[in-house]
């Protein structure tokens, strides 16, 4: 059921479309359309951010494609956690993961709509703690000990970690602009 705030929020503005599979469960589900901003909104740095990533180190093991469906399906869950789409909360992460799981979404992709939250959990990788450095970049807001975390994995590299992230932070007033115009 998708509505036209719906629609607009999946297709408006220059940032990339969501992978089909995530677009078809928001419009099913009805997603609200400020949620299905802020996951167009995170997608799109999440891509940026592994693009980045996998020219400056090839041989670098992370999944783009599961990095960037779960950037497009972390917060799945404040559909069901309403209230979560306008105050903090953290319900929205096991009961995104389980909604995930019930539509069939494999669960090494549902994990995400989980683990975004949880980044400090030791079994988090490279591909978890990418999403949740995408989920706060997108605002502009950096975490200095989950980058660190990152650039864990980066060896060499991690000291241009620092360059994409303040890159992508650069762009926050546009992605949260985007991301207001649209209701609850």
């Amino acid at each position: 059921m998708t509505t036209p705030g719906l629609e607009l929020a999946l297709t408006a503005s220059p940032l990339l479309p969501l992978p089909p599979p995530a677009d078809e469960l928001l419009r099913e589900l009805g997603a609200p359309p400020r949620l299905g901003a802020h996951l167009r909104a995170v997608h799109d740095v999440a891509w940026t951010l592994t693009d980045r990533l996998g020219r400056l180190r090839p041989d670098l093991d992370f999944d783009t494609t599961a990095i960037l469906f779960g950037a497009a399906t972390h917060d799945i869950g404040k559909i069901i956690h309403l209230d979560e789409l306008a105050r903090p909360g953290h319900h929205h992460e096991a009961a995104g993961r389980d909604l995930l799981l019930r539509y069939g979404v494999p669960n090494d992709l549902a994990r995400f709509a989980a683990t975004h939250g949880s980044w400090t959990a030791p079994e988090c990788g490279l591909d978890d703690l990418l999403v949740s450095v995408a989920d706060q970049v997108w605002k502009g807001v950096r975490i200095g000990p989950l980058e660190n975390r990152v650039a864990s994995f980066l060896g060499d590299a991690s000291l241009l970690l620092d360059d994409i992230l303040r890159e992508l932070a650069a762009g926050a007033d546009e992605r949260l602009a985007f991301q207001s115009s649209f209701p609850v």
